[in-house]
Parts: C-alpha cells; sequence; structure tokens
C-alpha cells in the first residue's frame, strides 16, 4: 500500500509567543514530508506529541495523506464536538426553560473554545462567540434557520472543521485533559479572571449533562469528566442579612417611589408585592386582577399565584419576546400558590386597583405607556427611591441593592415572627430545605433575643 508507511520522525514542540498569542506547534514527518499541527496551550500540545510518539513507537503504520497514524483515521460518518453540541443543544431546546437555554449556550460556547483544534485561521473572539451563541444554539432552533447570517458563515464553516471529534474524548484517547482544559476555561471569564462560583458550577454541570448524553448516544464509551478530580469552587448559600430591609427602611422605600410622581404611584404595589408577600420580581410582572382571591375592607387578604414571566432575552424565548410566561419556579405546570396579603398590602392593592382602573382580568401592573412592566422602568424607579430614602451610609452598603432584597425582607420577617418553616417555605415558593440553608441566619440568628436569653440565664440568683 503506496498510502502507508512505519517511517515517523517526532519532534520538539516548538514555541511562539506573540504579542497576544503564544502557539505551540507540534512537527513530525512521515515518509520525509513534514507536517505541523498548532495549538493554543502546551498541555494539548503535549498530549497531542505524546500520542504521536506513542503511535510510532507501537509500530502503528501511518498514513502519507493525512500524517496521522491509520488508528486515528476520521471514519466518513465520524462526529465532531460542534456536530455534537449542534445535536445535544437542540435534544435541551424543546424541554428548557428560556433561561436554562440560556445556560446551556454559554456553557457550550465556552467549552467550544477549550476544544478547538487549532488557531489558525480562526475569526475574531467576539465573532466566534457571536456565532455560536446567536446562530448554533439560539437562532438555528428558535428560528428553524437552515443557514447562518451571512456575517457569521463563514466562522460557522471554520467551526465545522477546527473542533476536536469526540473520539478524543474517550478516556484512552485524550478524554482527560481534554475535559481538564474545559473545566479550566468554564471556570474563567473572557478575560480570565476567576468565574463566580455558583456560575462556574453551573456551567459544569451543563457540560457533564452533555457527556452523558454522548455516552447514551454511544460517541463515548465513559463521560471523561469522571476521570478528573475538580474542586467544586466555594459557593455562598446562606442570605448576606445586610440586604435585608427592616420595616422602617422598606417603607421609607416605598414612600419614596410614590413621591415620583405618577409613575412613581403606579409602582408602588409592585414593589410592595415583593415586600408584603414575598414574590419574585417576575412573579409580580405577571400578577393578574384574577389572581387577588380576596381583598376585605378589614384584615388579612389572599392571591394565588399561577405564572410567573422571567426576563430571559428575545433569543430564548419561544415567542421572541424578551419575555415569555411561564409556570411557577420549582413547580409543575398546572400548580399554583397560596399567598396571605398584609392587611396594609390589600389597601394599597385596592387603592392601586381604582386608581389604575385595572380591569377585572387585567394586568395588575404595567409601564407607563400600557406596556408590560420592564426592567429598565422598575429599576430606575428603585435607585432613585434608594437615593432619596436611605442615609449615605444606607446607600452605600448592599442593603436592598435590588428589588429582589424586598422578597428576602417578607421571608426574613416571617421567620422572625416564627412563622413555622414549612408555611413560609409553601408561601415563598421554596423547598423547606433551601429555605432553611439560605435563610439560616434568618431562623438562627435572633441575636438579641438569644443575648438576652444567655444574661437572664447567667443572672447570679438573689441569696
Amino acid at each position: 500500500m503506496d498510502d502507508i508507511t512505519y517511517d515517523v520522525r517526532v519532534y520538539k514542540t516548538e514555541v511562539y509567543k506573540g504579542k497576544r498569542v503564544t502557539t505551540y506547534t507540534v512537527r513530525w514527518k512521515v515518509a520525509r514530508k513534514p507536517w505541523k499541527e498548532p495549538f493554543r496551550n502546551s498541555a494539548q500540545a503535549d498530549s497531542f506529541r505524546s500520542s504521536l510518539l506513542t503511535a510510532a513507537r507501537k509500530g502503528e503504520a501511518f498514513s502519507v495523506i493525512t500524517g496521522r497514524p491509520l488508528s486515528w483515521k476520521r471514519e466518513e460518518n465520524a462526529t465532531t464536538w460542534f456536530a455534537f453540541s449542534l445535536d445535544y443543544c437542540a435534544a435541551k431546546w424543546p424541554y428548557a426553560s428560556p433561561n436554562h437555554r440560556r445556560g446551556i449556550a454559554e456553557a457550550l460556547t465556552d467549552a467550544t473554545e477549550a476544544l478547538l483544534t487549532t488557531g489558525d485561521g480562526a475569526p475574531a473572539g467576539s465573532v466566534l462567540r457571536e456565532a455560536l451563541r446567536t446562530w448554533a444554539y439560539s437562532g438555528r432552533l428558535q428560528n428553524g434557520e437552515i443557514e447562518p447570517p451571512e456575517q457569521l458563515a463563514s466562522a460557522v464553516r471554520w467551526l465545522e472543521r477546527n473542533t476536536v471529534d469526540m473520539s478524543d474524548l474517550a478516556p484512552d484517547r485524550q478524554g482527560p485533559q481534554l475535559a481538564r482544559q474545559v473545566l479550566d476555561r468554564l471556570s474563567r471569564r473572557q478575560d480570565g479572571a476567576p468565574a463566580a462560583g455558583s456560575t462556574a458550577t453551573r456551567k459544569r454541570a451543563t457540560f457533564n449533562n452533555a457527556m452523558e448524553y454522548a455516552c447514551e448516544q454511544r460517541l463515548l464509551p465513559v463521560n471523561p469528566l469522571t476521570l478528573v478530580k475538580w474542586t467544586r469552587p466555594r459557593v455562598a448559600q446562606t442570605l448576606d442579612l445586610r440586604v435585608v430591609a427592616n420595616p422602617d427602611q422598606a417603607r421609607r422605600l416605598l414612600d419614596a417611589v410614590r413621591s415620583q410622581g405618577k409613575r412613581g404611584e403606579r409602582m408602588v404595589a409592585f414593589f410592595a408585592v415583593m415586600y408584603y408577600a414575598a414574590l419574585r420580581p417576575e412573579e409580580a410582572v405577571d400578577l393578574r386582577r384574577d389572581a387577588l382571591v380576596s381583598l376585605p375592607d378589614d384584615g388579612w387578604g389572599e392571591l394565588r399565584l399561577t405564572h410567573a414571566e422571567p426576563r430571559s432575552g428575545s433569543r430564548w424565548t419561544d415567542s421572541g419576546k424578551p419575555r415569555d410566561r411561564q409556570p411557577l419556579k420549582h413547580r409543575a405546570p398546572g400548580e399554583t400558590r397560596p399567598v396571605p396579603i398584609h392587611p396594609e398590602l390589600v389597601t394599597l392593592l385596592r387603592h392601586h386597583i381604582k386608581a389604575f382602573n385595572i380591569p377585572a382580568d387585567g394586568r395588575l401592573f404595567v409601564g407607563p405607556r400600557g406596556g408590560i412592566m420592564t426592567d429598565r422602568t422598575y429599576l430606575g424607579a428603585w435607585h432613585k427611591a434608594r437615593e432619596t430614602a436611605l442615609t449615605p451610609r444606607e446607600a452605600a452598603s448592599p442593603l436592598a441593592e435590588t428589588p429582589y432584597a424586598l422578597r428576602h425582607a417578607a421571608v426574613s420577617t416571617w421567620l422572625g415572627a416564627g412563622v413555622p418553616a414549612a408555611q413560609v417555605a409553601e408561601w415563598a415558593g421554596h423547598s423547606v430545605a433551601v429555605l432553611l440553608r439560605v435563610y439560616a441566619k434568618c431562623v438562627a440568628g435572633q441575636e438579641e433575643d438569644a443575648k438576652r436569653r444567655i444574661t437572664d440565664a447567667t443572672r447570679p440568683k438573689d441569696v
């Protein structure tokens, strides 16, 4: 056979340090014909060179045409990482929420950057990421775009040719090394700084699920992540009590929202449902008048939540709008959540419905022009309220930095008042385990009361 040879010589890896990128090039000869393969990091280059040396020392035949061992010969139906990632994303898309879709795209984009075979001819990093996030893992699935947009077409074609084969992730090939490279990339931001622990953990979970899917599809014999020891980043799991507003501070903030004219008056009850009823912002945005089970003239009322409208971005929703109506978080479609309405909130809601003529089936809260309440609208009002309502020292602290802190304040108040954890969990839409983990300091942190009890217990008895 004229197209194979055993005449192979592998040279030392060459290192070229450019102004922006250092390139590691593996050079070798097959039947006196020179070959080279550039890599972005030394570990990948060393692994590739070692594989060549191992094949040569075992006496394996090399292809004169490809310069690689015949055992590496890519079959016509071989699957590259890029092709596999497209298939994986398509399999997940119909069953994932918009926010989950975005998270999958972010993790796969980072992983792809770590699984490139070469940097030669690569498009700019920003173009590469745009091709992955906005077309490969989004537009292709959302809009059924068969071909990428013209400005991204060349980047997509380059990706089709320059990602590792899935077989390279097998344990007897480069699986552990490549898995380590991916984990290192997922643990860092684009600028090289360490990523938040929660972000790295979330992205690692996505990549792990992709590897399990590869095993399910018989593309891999074993998940390569199981061969790598990885220290899970520390993630803060308890609430930072500095963000929690006390009742006086919360009322000051609501008054400061009200003082912002007609626009502010429209948003007082919006923020109030987060503080008095522990609604998430996306639940408050979706709240309809028919969810208000009772608003009595006096005493407590009740509402029953059915949906939420989280802001995910137009690239990830089925409708192409920034928000899609979804089932309640952590609940199956059709499940509801009862929440008591504090008497002060009852008064605010009754006034809001009357003042703004809310129809029986209408949204409780809309923007100044009648559309959906946008993040930009309510965040602007909230930041202005903080500047007005809080003292300089309070404003400089994390106290109520975001409207979500009002929900934390509500749950903290309920727990501090002695409401059983199971009841608070039902009202807030948590599991009891998550509630006790996140709000542990609120449950066990009644410091002043604890100190008083200790003082009473240790006070000397009168003789």
